[in-house]
C-alpha cells in the first residue's frame, strides 16, 4: 500500500509539474503579448500626437493669415502671410522638435506682418540680425537657427531656415 501511495503522489508530482510549466507558459505569453501592445499604442500615439500637433500650428497660422487678409484686403502691398520653410537635413531632426522651433521662430517673425513689402527690407535685415544663430530650447534640447532666404512674393514673406542642433563652444 505504501508503494501505491509512492506512485500516486509521483503521479500527482508530475501532473503539477505539468500544470506550472503550462500556467508558466501562458504568464509568459501574457506578459509578451502585453509589451507588443504597448509598443504598438505608443508608436500610433506619437503619430498621432505629431499629427494633432501639426494640425494646431496649421490652425494658427491660418487663423492668423485670416485676421490679416480681413484686416488689409484693400492694401495688395503687404506682408499678409508669413511661412517658415526648414530645409532638409540628411540625419533628420526630430520632428516634434523641428515643429516646435518653427513655431517660436512664426511667433517672433509676427512683427513684420502687415508691414509694407516696399518698407520691409530694413525690417527683414534686422529681423534676419536678430533671428541668425539664435537659440531655442524644446524638450530639453537646443536648436539653433540660421536664416537661409528671405523673399517677399504677393504678400507673402517666405523664409528658409536650416534647424541644427546647438553645440556649445
Amino acid at each position: 500500500m505504501s508503494e501505491e501511495r509512492k506512485l500516486s503522489s509521483r503521479e500527482s508530482l508530475r501532473g503539477f509539474r505539468r500544470f506550472m510549466q503550462l500556467f508558466s507558459v501562458f504568464v509568459l505569453g501574457m506578459v509578451a503579448g502585453s509589451i507588443i501592445y504597448n509598443l504598438v499604442f505608443q508608436q500610433s500615439y506619437n503619430q498621432l500626437w505629431l499629427e494633432n500637433k501639426d494640425l494646431q500650428i496649421q490652425l494658427y497660422q491660418s487663423e492668423e493669415d485670416n485676421k490679416t487678409l480681413k484686416k488689409y484686403q484693400n492694401r495688395s502691398t503687404v506682408v499678409k502671410e508669413i511661412k517658415v520653410r526648414v530645409e532638409e537635413r540628411d540625419p533628420p531632426l526630430d520632428a516634434l522638435a523641428v515643429k516646435e522651433v518653427v513655431q517660436q521662430l512664426h511667433e517672433e517673425l509676427e512683427v513684420l506682418r502687415g508691414r509694407s513689402i516696399f518698407e520691409i527690407d530694413s525690417d527683414a535685415k534686422m529681423a534676419r540680425t536678430l533671428l541668425n544663430r539664435k537659440v531655442y530650447t524644446v524638450r530639453e534640447k537646443e536648436y539653433s537657427i540660421q536664416v537661409k532666404t528671405m523673399l517677399v512674393s504677393e504678400g507673402v514673406l517666405q523664409i528658409w531656415v536650416d534647424i541644427r542642433p546647438y553645440i556649445k563652444s
